[in-house]
C-alpha cells in the first residue's frame, strides 16, 4: 500500500469514534485545527514507544503496541489532571511489516482513545528499522488548575491511586501488562484540590524525588503502608515502573477516596536526600535512560 492509501484507511478507521469539537479539523490536511473553549488552559504532552526498549514484536502485539503508545501519554494528562482533547500520532515502521501491521495498531490506539473520549486529530507515517512511535497529546484543564509537581507543602500527606509492583512483576514473568491511564481520578483529584502529582511510569522510588526536586521538599514514606500488588515485591512497588498510578500529595484537611492509601508525608528538605523510606535515605533506581 502506498503512504496516502493507509492514510486513508485510517481516516475510514477513525469514523465513528470519538471526535471532540474543539476539534475542527483533522486527517486530511496539513495540520489540524483546534479552538479552546474559553477559560481553559491546553496541556501538552509527548512520548515514544520503542521496539526493543519498550516492547518486542513477540511479547506485543501490533494493538497493543498501539494500546500502549496512548496509553503512556494519556497518564500524563491524567496527572495534571486533564480531560483528555485530542492525540497527534507519528508512527514508523519496518518494510517488512507492511499495511496490515498499521491497521492492527490503530486499531489497538483507536480502543484506547475511544474508552478515555480523545480525538486522533493527525500525525505521521515512515519507514524505519524498527517499530517507532511517538504520541502527542493534549488536554484541557480550567485556566490555571493544572497539578504541577511543584505544589507539595510540608506536612502534606502522600498518596498513591493504587497498588504497585504488578507491571514490574509480570515483566519478570515474560509476561508484560498493558497500562490503564487514570484519566478520571486525576480529573477527580484535581478538583478535590490536591496540591501536586505525578504518575508513575519510571517507579516510585525516582518519580516521589523528581516530586520532591520541583517542591523543593523532602518526603517520608513507609514500607508497611505501601500497597503492594499480589505476588509483587517491595523492590518491585519501589524501584519497578511501568504501574501509571498516580503519586499525588494533599493538604490533611482532603478527604481522600479510601481505594487510595495514604503512603507517607511531606517533611523539610534535608541536604543529599528527598527520599526516606522507614527513616533512611532511599536510592532512585526506577528507569531513567541516560543513566
Amino acid at each position: 500500500m502506498r503512504e496516502t492509501e493507509i492514510i486513508e484507511q485510517i481516516r475510514r478507521q477513525t469514523l465513528g469514534s470519538h471526535r471532540d469539537p474543539t476539534l475542527i479539523r483533522g486527517i486530511g490536511d496539513d495540520c489540524a485545527i483546534i479552538r479552546p473553549r474559553a477559560k481553559e488552559d491546553l496541556v501538552f504532552t509527548s512520548d515514544f514507544v520503542l521496539e526493543d526498549r519498550h516492547f518486542t514484536l513477540q511479547t506485543h502485539s501490533p494493538a497493543a503496541i498501539g494500546e500502549k503508545a496512548l496509553a503512556r501519554s494519556l497518564s500524563d494528562l491524567a496527572a495534571m489532571g486533564a480531560e483528555p482533547v485530542f492525540c497527534l500520532v507519528s508512527l514508523a515502521v519496518p518494510a517488512n511489516l507492511g499495511g496490515a501491521f498499521v491497521k492492527r495498531f490503530y486499531q489497538g490506539l483507536l480502543r484506547t482513545a475511544k474508552c478515555h473520549a480523545i480525538s486522533l486529530a493527525g500525525g505521521d507515517l515512515s519507514r524505519f528499522d524498527k517499530v517507532i512511535a511517538d504520541v502527542t497529546c493534549c488536554g484541557r484543564v480550567p485556566r490555571g488548575k493544572a497539578l504541577l509537581r511543584s505544589g507539595a507543602k510540608v506536612g502534606h500527606h502522600i498518596y498513591v491511586t493504587g497498588k504497585l509492583g504488578a507491571a514490574a512483576h509480570a515483566l519478570s514473568a515474560g509476561k508484560p501488562i498493558l497500562p490503564n491511564p487514570r484519566i478520571s481520578a486525576g480529573v477527580a483529584l484535581r478538583k478535590l484540590g490536591i496540591s501536586a502529582a505525578i504518575d508513575i511510569s519510571d517507579g516510585l522510588s525516582l518519580d516521589l524525588a523528581r516530586l520532591c526536586d520541583a517542591s523543593k521538599v523532602s518526603a517520608a514514606i513507609a514500607s508497611s503502608s505501601l500497597p503492594l500488588s499480589r505476588r509483587a515485591t517491595l523492590d518491585e512497588a519501589l524501584h519497578g515502573g511501568e504501574d501509571y498510578e498516580l503519586l499525588f500529595t494533599a493538604p490533611p484537611k482532603i478527604k481522600i477516596p479510601a481505594n487510595m492509601p495514604q503512603i507517607g508525608i511531606i517533611t523539610r528538605q534535608k541536604p543529599r536526600h528527598s527520599v526516606f523510606l522507614d527513616g533512611h535515605p532511599l536510592q532512585s533506581k526506577g528507569f531513567d535512560h541516560f543513566a
